[in-house]
């Protein structure tokens, strides 16, 4: 799992389903924040967004409007006030293991960093409807990918649910060129607890 370019303002309207709001800390304002699926106009400030990110793996930004456009109800994205792409996070349901979730990426930038973000934003995808028979969540970790590994520890408390670990693709599986990945998963946890 990986843990700013401006958009056009956020404005609700029916193509985005559930919106909710979250206030967060900016420096030391109080700045409200949106959680939304992604659209169309997102996929170039998504990309930007995790180019501010290192040590995300940064994808081409065809593959960030795929997922904003084919994967928008599985991926979230957070604005602040002014419509700026603050949070991403992408993931899919396993087709073959339709109650487990499997994490792709999460990005939060500066301005939203040590807010809770990554944890809304993956609460806010699980507690859609369409998510009611998730009950696993899954992601790859490297091992010394210590914010991420804290995000996973601090979900897996908070649901009350179990976490293991395992490798998953070695370093020589990635060409030599890449940390190793484990595989981390959660579950099962009861959606209520989201």
């Amino acid at each position: 799992m990986d843990m700013n370019a401006s958009t056009e303002a956020f404005t609700p309207s029916a193509d985005l389903a559930k919106t909710s709001v979250a206030d967060a800390v900016v420096g030391q304002t109080h700045k409200p924040l949106f959680i939304r699926k992604p659209t169309t106009e997102d996929g170039w400030g998504i990309y930007e967004l995790v180019k501010s990110c290192p040590p995300l793996d940064v994808n081409s930004a065809y593959a960030y409007l795929l997922l904003a456009t084919q994967f928008r109800d599985s991926c979230a994205v957070a604005t602040d006030e002014d419509g700026e792409i603050v949070g991403f996070v992408s993931g899919y349901t396993k087709h073959s293991a339709a109650d487990t979730f499997f994490l792709w990426q999460v990005a939060v930038g500066d301005k939203a960093r040590g807010t809770g973000l990554a944890r809304r934003l993956v609460e806010a995808i699980l507690g859609r409807p369409e998510m009611a028979s998730v009950r696993h969540l899954e992601t790859t970790i490297t091992p010394d990918n210590t914010a991420s590994w804290g995000l996973f520890k601090r979900l897996a408390d908070r649901w009350q649910a179990p976490l293991n670990s395992r490798e998953y693709f070695s370093t020589d599986q990635l060409g030599g060129e890449h940390d190793p990945e484990n595989l981390v998963r959660i579950g099962p946890f009861d959606p209520r607890r989201l």
